[in-house]
């Protein structure tokens, strides 16, 4: 595969000299470098890590759908074990309706998330190969961008935190830019239905914020083909025109394929507790970049790698290194921005100036983005650009730095193979490297961390240094080599094709060589959520509904234990008082005053209303008159210390109150936390609720009427009383109150409301014996039909388009 043109000549390797079966090499490649960062996968490995959201909550989120769907055929919308009961779907839960979901349905739901986040960082990489190929840029370099995408810090360390919403986004993002390279320049009329059916797929990512960056940056795209579309020029403008309104209408498509998820989180933002609307600048600003993290992209240990990370932000999980070598071969592919096709070049040559003009506006604008409130550049972004309101963390905007940095790294690639490389351009990296070195090995990177480090971390800046030293040394020890490569080129002592080819290895090393750190992989989730002898005591009892309060009352050996401060019970359908969200309902929130860390969970009158009858902890004795132990001591899988109490009191999951009163919010929330008050003797309904009330001076004494539970399932409870119901009582049912619940009272339609500040409350029919309760939600039913019809109309312009294209070139 010879360069077209001499290495003077400023023109490039043309498509045409791509090797047979391109595509399927670069797939192999690609295919490789996924399994060099996670071949432990290969042998049944959990791609999890302590830290991640996925391991404390994910998993259980993703299992529990998953026996779901093969249980009963449908999508559970309720979910009992967390938080008193909260909606399922609504609350947003990760990947519900995402395709690789299906996968959970025939595989180990950690099997599934493990190859789940192996598949995109592949695509990652290979729809970046095609969107360069289909540009015009030859196979090396389309290779090389695809490895520096997919193995660059903002991609592959997206598995350390366990964001798998914003590696799907980010693999999908170039995608886009594929398919508009072939509808708005070429007119390929198919590509506008795969353009819908893949910005739906990044709607169900489901991760609106980097589903915001991507339209943004497909739409500027998608502008500048255009009316921009440089050297190459553009098309006509009618055509332009009418090609944008279809690329648009592909858009609004595919964000109405996300409405099973979104129709339900709309109805749900009043109930959650994100009700309160926009979070304001502090909000939007949070998680910003902070400058000095730039460092991180040459030399990844500046700021301490992990646990070792004494940096400005609170949770730093992930990585920026972009390599230093695809940071020296972009900087090469920088010299595009002047570079015109000259002429008499070879017909086939693509022009470059205008392409790498538009990507170094991207990449500067992203890289502002990503800085946040560091800059008075987000002050404009802040003000102008819709919903950024809503979103934290503008650093996620960093992956579009990567993706212009990997464009770039296969223009250099197209330099290197023109062997249009310089002395000095050599030498200069060659500098760079003993610059880095010097700064390691002088200590000057570690006075540097010491003088900017927040003081309460400055222990950790010391803990760092001979880390940060190493790291220095390997980043200047491979800056030194590619010069070396680059000097070889500039003096004709290497061909352009293995000098590429070199340099592509060392750069996928390099990557490599850091970012496997940010492969955590732990035992399969049948050991790190194994059961212990409390856990199944309370499988053992399940007959007998009865929540658990896991709090541990000591230190625990493991700071993210998922059994005491997780949902790992969830995984085990044991229902707990707490758990692990975010956007659980909140009214629970207020009930247990979260915001003074949940101190109401002490108060035996939440347990008598929540149906506590369980404490799960790590110390061996309490002292709790009536507690009983019923297990333990054992060692829960995480490996702290388990013992499970009873507590004191009754705390039916049901009951029967023999009056209704209806009252305002603030007096049942002093009332049902006040310890003089009897729940079972009055059920306190919402003024709203369409019950009758009375007017009482004296509370009744408690219904001599008991309730049997026959049924506690989610989203479907079923009650039997033991005796018939008494004229104006009400049944009280320990799960909260969300609309969708409805019920039956022998059969007829019960009318239900909220009750006891957060609880489920049916008034009953004088007589009646059994009541069953439901939960349905008519805006996920209403989701589901949009998103069926908006699938079925993007894969009706796929294949029109199809047959279109077929006409008109046939």
């Amino acid at each position: 595969m010879a360069p077209s043109t001499s290495r003077r000549s400023g023109t490039h390797e043309a498509p045409a000299t791509a090797p047979r079966f391109a595509a399927a090499w670069a797939a192999l490649v690609y295919a490789v470098g996924t399994l060099a960062l996670g071949f432990p996968a290969l042998a049944g490995r959990f791609l999890v890590s302590p830290t991640s959201d996925q391991y404390i909550a994910g998993y259980a989120f993703r299992e529990f759908a998953a026996s779901q769907l093969r249980a009963t055929g449908a999508m559970p919308l309720w979910n009992p074990y967390i938080f008193g009961g909260m909606p399922f779907v609504a609350s947003m839960n990760g990947d519900l309706f995402y395709p690789t979901a299906l996968l959970r349905l025939v595989v180990p739901t950690d099997v599934a998330m493990t190859w789940a986040f192996m598949i995109h960082i592949f695509l990652a990489a290979f729809f970046t190969y095609l969107f360069l190929r289909a540009w015009g840029l030859g196979f090396l370099p389309s290779l090389a961008g695809g490895l520096a995408y997919m193995m660059g810090g903002p991609i592959a360390s997206y598995v350390a935190p366990g964001h798998d919403g914003k590696l799907y986004v980010s693999a999908l993002t170039p995608l886009v830019l594929w398919m508009l390279v072939r509808g708005m320049r070429d007119g390929r009329s198919w590509a506008w239905g795969v353009i819908a059916v893949t910005v739906g797929l990044a709607t169900l990512s489901p991760h609106p914020q980097l589903l915001q960056y991507m339209l943004l940056v497909s739409g500027a795209f998608a502008l500048w083909l255009a009316f921009g579309g440089g050297e190459g020029g553009h098309p006509p403008r009618d055509v332009a025109l009418r090609r944008l309104g279809i690329a648009l209408v592909a858009v609004v498509i595919g964000i109405l394929m996300g409405a099973v998820q979104y129709l339900p989180v709309l109805h749900y933002v009043p109930w959650s507790p994100r009700a309160s609307g926009l979070k304001g600048w502090d909000f939007a600003t949070s998680y910003s970049f902070p400058p000095e993290e730039l460092i991180n992209t040459v030399v990844p240990q500046f700021t301490g790698m992990l646990d070792g990370y004494w940096g400005r932000n609170n949770i730093h999980l992930h990585s920026e290194y972009l390599g230093v070598v695809v940071l020296a071969l972009a900087v090469l592919g920088f010299g595009c921005l002047r570079r015109k096709r000259e002429r008499g070049a070879e017909r086939g040559a693509v022009p470059r100036a205008s392409f790498a003009r538009f990507w170094m506006g991207v990449l500067v604008i992203a890289l502002l983005w990503s800085l946040g409130r560091y800059t008075p550049f987000f002050a404009l972004v802040y003000a102008i650009v819709p919903g950024t309101k809503f979103f934290r963390a503008p650093s996620t905007m960093f992956y579009v730095v990567g993706l212009a940095l990997a464009v770039f790294t296969a223009l250099g690639v197209e330099r290197v193979l023109a062997r249009d490389v310089t002395r000095r351009f050599a030498v200069g990296w060659a500098i760079a490297g003993a610059v880095i070195l010097l700064l390691g090995v002088t200590g000057a990177l570690t006075s540097l961390a010491e003088a900017i480090a927040p003081a309460e971390r400055a222990a950790m800046v010391q803990d760092n240094a001979a880390a940060l030293l190493a790291g220095a040394v390997r980043s200047a020890v491979v800056v030194l080599i590619a010069s070396g490569v680059l000097f070889a080129l500039a003096t004709d002592r290497l061909a352009g094709r293995t000098g590429a080819l070199v340099l592509i290895v060392l750069a996928a090393a390099d990557l490599w060589s850091i970012e496997r750190i940010y492969w955590p992989f732990s035992p399969p989730a049948s050991v790190i959520y194994a059961a212990d002898p409390t856990i199944e005591y309370l499988r053992s009892h399940g007959d007998e509904p009865g929540r658990v309060l896991a709090v541990p009352l000591a230190p625990v050996q493991a700071p993210n234990d998922p059994f005491y401060k997780g949902d790992a019970l969830m995984a085990h359908r044991i229902r707990q008082v707490l758990g692990y969200h975010g956007n659980e309902l909140g009214r629970y929130d207020v009930l247990l005053d979260k915001q003074e860390g949940y101190r109401q969970v002490v108060n035996p009158q939440l347990w008598r209303l929540l149906n506590v009858k369980y404490l799960l902890t790590n110390v061996g004795q309490i002292e709790l008159p009536g507690s009983a132990r019923v297990a333990g001591p054992a060692i829960n899988a995480a490996g702290d210390s388990a013992y499970l109490y009873t507590l004191p009191g009754d705390n039916p999951a049901a009951w029967v109150a023999p009056v209704i009163v209806k009252a305002a919010d603030d007096a049942v929330l002093a009332t049902v936390l006040d310890q003089r008050f009897d729940p079972r003797r009055a059920a306190l309904f919402d003024t709203s609720a369409a019950v009758e009330g009375k007017q009482i001076s004296a509370l009744p004494e408690p219904s001599p009427v008991t309730v049997r539970v026959g049924r506690y399932d989610p989203g479907h409870i079923e009650l039997d009383l033991s005796g018939p119901a008494p004229r104006g009582s009400a049944l009280v049912v320990s799960e909260n109150y969300y609309p969708g619940w409805e019920a039956t009272a022998d059969g007829k339609p019960a009318t239900i409301g909220r009750t006891d500040f957060v609880l489920i409350g049916v008034a009953l029919p004088e007589g009646a014996r059994h009541v069953s309760l439901r939960f349905a939600s008519v805006p996920y039913e209403h989701g589901k039909v949009v998103s069926i019809i908006a699938l079925l109309a993007a894969l009706a312009l796929v294949a029109g388009g199809i047959t279109l294209d077929r006409k008109r070139h046939g």
